[in-house]
This record gives structure tokens, C-alpha cells and sequence, in this order.
């Protein structure tokens, strides 16, 4: 009975997510304004410029873990690594494309992505911290180039 009630006091955008955005879309065709869910709908559409800085705030740290890896262990260098190098490099450029307003969001993140991406490289190498530099020894041009491998 509480589930019941629980379920019956949940607004249109908690209950089924897939069927608001449905129904928005439908009303912002008709230009039915005035019966849009303002509020959550400006939450959605602001949370899409955080969702595409989270991916690629993400994407530089897993193509910086690479790149570390791909100079620092050379000897154990698989054709994996540069896989994953030239993806991150492709999703990256592809995301900017789509949204050029945060093209220097890469650059204005490289130091911190960089922080977490050495204690990874440290951690998968099993090489000590200290073998890789505190500070990221690529530019953001070079990290970003399809054709530079260290």
C-alpha cells in the first residue's frame, strides 16, 4: 500500500523519465509553452553541457593514462594502447566539433587530469611514482595531435 502511495505522489518527470522527455518534445513542437515543465526541463538542458565537460574531462585522463604509459613502458607497448590513444584522441575532437565553446576545456584541465593519471600510470606499470614527471611533460597540443606518439 505505500509503494502504491509512494508511486502516486511522484510528479510525470520521476515517474518515467523516457515519457516526459516524450511528452516535452511533443509540446515544445506544438509550442505549447506553457504547459512545459520549465523547471526540470531547464535542469535537463543544462545538464547536457555538464554531461559533454564530464566525458571530456574523462576521455583526457584515460588518453593521458595511455600516453604515459605508451612512453614510459616502452618495451611492453601493445597495439591496445595505441587503440585506445587514437579512440580517446577521435572522441575528444568529435566532442569539440559538436560543441567548439569548449575547445579549451582540454588545456584548462590538463593539470589536474594529469595528477590522477600518473598515480594510474604508476599503479598499472607497477614503475614507481616518481618515474613519471609531477608535471605533464606533453603540451595539450601534442596530447591532442592524432599523429604524436611519445
Amino acid at each position: 500500500m505505500n509503494k502504491i502511495f509512494r508511486k502516486s505522489q511522484l510528479t510525470p518527470y520521476e515517474a518515467d523519465y523516457a515519457r516526459w522527455c516524450a511528452e516535452q518534445g511533443a509540446l515544445l513542437r506544438e509550442g505549447n509553452l506553457g504547459a512545459l515543465d520549465r523547471e526540470n526541463l531547464a535542469e535537463e538542458i543544462e545538464s547536457l553541457g555538464r554531461s559533454d565537460k564530464r566525458e571530456i574531462r574523462n576521455r583526457l585522463g584515460i588518453l593521458l593514462l595511455h600516453l604515459l604509459k605508451w612512453k614510459y613502458q616502452p618495451e611492453k607497448r601493445k597495439s591496445g594502447w595505441r587503440s585506445t590513444i587514437l579512440e580517446q584522441r577521435h572522441q575528444i575532437e568529435n566532442l569539440l566539433e559538436e560543441s567548439p565553446s569548449l575547445k579549451a576545456l582540454p588545456g584548462l584541465e590538463l593539470a589536474k587530469e594529469y595528477k590522477l593519471a600518473r598515480l594510474k600510470a604508476a599503479d598499472e606499470t607497477g614503475l614507481d611514482e616518481n618515474v613519471f614527471p609531477e608535471i605533464c611533460p606533453l603540451t595539450i597540443g601534442q596530447i591532442l595531435d592524432p599523429q604524436y606518439f611519445p
